[in-house]
């Protein structure tokens, strides 16, 4: 299963023993990001509110974490971006103790320097929701096998990349990703190069996403909060499909620029799928989702800092992993050259940065939410700033922060879910196109980096496990994104929010 099991299940219960123990071991009732009384009150050990001049509540050293604090997470981007192309034996060997020990660092730091508990707590809450999800659909796709016994053209791979932008709304760009990568990396054995993959990780596992609420996690976590289920196709429709067209468009040209030839043109033309019932698994995965606690009452939840967490999705999610991969035929998933290598990585490189950025979002969020941020908040800077944030932080927590933000320079109250709906119909000044503006770029931008969205990891990785050679962290920005997505995206900019 994972090479040298025995140290990768040690790591795992290391690490989920330290998290429990850090939990667990403070009792300060301390605020984290987004759950901070106003600037004025603060609630006191009895329950009741206190006032709390400007001067003391900066002064309040509990609140917030200090600058240093920053540079674990700096530290880890680098050493994604550098490790692979500088150090590959060492960071190939020891990446999941990197992760783990960089993050151990800001955890301890906020339990027992600044005693602010519930920041760890919550990041603990969305890695196992964030890894819950990919690990379900990963394995559950893993044992799908779709032949497209076509001749490799342009015209074909352009067909397979847009029908993946368009079942990432439907199974999220998670699933779409896991589902077709191996199809499509097949269809084009012998001509395979980087830029397929770029293509399909800016198609397939980021910007098809844009319109549902399935298709990428920040727009799920929108509509937890109130916004219309479909709200975002209704508004984010016309970006969508001028990114996807434009993005299919470069696309085709650099395939036909590539003059590769497979030998072996005999082709039937079909479309074959083996190991059909594990749809019913994704199915299941997907449909876990909705059991949130927040939204349905009846859902057994963990009362927490005001909000309710839930494992029963993540226990059905991981349920289904664990039994759609005892039942898959083991000669099947060899043939799909499945392996659990793709989703260790991504386990072991988000431990780190689910730990590691708390201080930087919690930075963000301070400034976004404060005076001198709000007054800078439009939907021109929303779109960039949560943009450009979304390709190095998790966009999900960067697109609530920013959500945050613009709702409160309108007195509206992100935790009050009429105050959300009431936003999201333009209930509030230029309400619809800060939203959109937010929705939009955190979906877009997450293409921008490997670690934008979870999917861009995992596909670069099976694509690596298959012997393709991948552009660096860098590479990747300097040779793809900046020349082909950023001119895109400010033409998004330009064309649907700017004039």
């Amino acid at each position: 299963m994972f090479s040298n099991q025995p140290q990768f299940f040690k790591l795992a219960t290391l690490t989920l023993v330290l998290i429990f123990v850090l939990i667990f071991s403070s009792n300060t009732p301390v605020y984290s990001l987004g759950t901070e009384p106003s600037l004025s009150e603060q609630v006191d050990e009895g329950g009741a509110h206190t006032e709390l001049t400007t001067e003391e509540h900066a002064n309040s050293e509990h609140h917030f974490a200090a600058g240093w604090s920053v540079i674990p997470f700096v530290l880890l981007l680098a050493m994604i971006a550098t490790g692979p192309l500088f150090f590959e034996h060492f960071w190939h060997h020891n990446y999941p103790k990197v992760a783990i020990v960089l993050a151990s660092v800001v955890v301890l730091y906020y339990v027992f320097g600044i005693h602010n508990v519930h920041a760890p707590v919550h990041a603990f809450f969305e890695y196992v929701q964030f890894i819950a999800l990919l690990t379900g659909l990963f394995i559950a796709s893993g044992s799908i096998m779709i032949s497209v016994d076509k001749k490799s053209t342009p015209f074909t791979n352009v067909a397979i990349l847009l029908t993946g932008a368009i079942i990432a709304n439907i199974i999220g760009t998670t699933g779409a990703s896991m589902l077709l990568i191996r199809p499509f990396l097949r269809l084009n054995k012998g001509r395979i190069q980087s830029y397929h993959i770029i293509f399909f990780i800016f198609i397939v596992s980021n910007v098809g996403g844009a319109l549902t609420p399935i298709g990428d996690p920040p727009l799920f976590l929108g509509f937890l909060k109130g916004v219309p289920f479909e709200w975002t196709l209704t508004h984010n429709l016309p970006s969508w499909i001028f990114a996807i067209i434009v993005l299919l468009i470069v696309f085709y040209f650099f395939d036909v620029k590539n003059k590769k030839v497979i030998k072996d043109e005999n082709r039937s033309g079909k479309i074959s799928i083996i190991g059909g019932i594990n749809f019913v698994w994704l199915a299941i995965v997907i449909g876990a989702v909705f059991l949130d606690p927040n939204v349905f009452d009846w859902v057994p939840a963990i009362h927490y800092d005001g909000q309710k967490f839930s494992f029963i999705r993540e226990i059905i999610m991981l349920s289904v992993a664990a039994t759609s991969y005892l039942m898959a035929d083991k000669n099947l998933l060899k043939k799909n050259d499945f392996s659990f290598e793709p989703i260790k990585e991504v386990a072991f490189i988000f431990i780190g940065i689910f730990g590691t950025m708390m201080p930087a979002l919690e930075m963000v969020g301070n400034f976004a939410q404060s005076p001198e941020g709000a007054a800078m908040i439009t939907h021109n800077t929303l779109y960039w700033g949560t943009g450009l944030l979304s390709g190095i932080l998790d966009n999900a927590p960067t697109y609530l922060n920013f959500l945050a933000a613009a709702m409160a320079s309108d007195g509206a109250n992100i935790n009050n879910i009429e105050h959300v709906r009431q936003f999201a119909a333009g209930g509030y000044h230029d309400s619809i196109l800060l939203l959109q503006s937010i929705s939009v770029a955190a979906v877009f931008f997450g293409a921008m980096t490997y670690i934008g969205n979870g999917p861009n990891f995992m596909v670069k990785s099976i694509a690596e496990q298959l012997g393709i050679k991948m552009p660096s962290f860098f590479g990747y920005i300097i040779r793809f994104s900046i020349p082909i997505l950023l001119p895109i995206f400010i033409a998004v900019w330009l064309i649907f929010f700017y004039l």
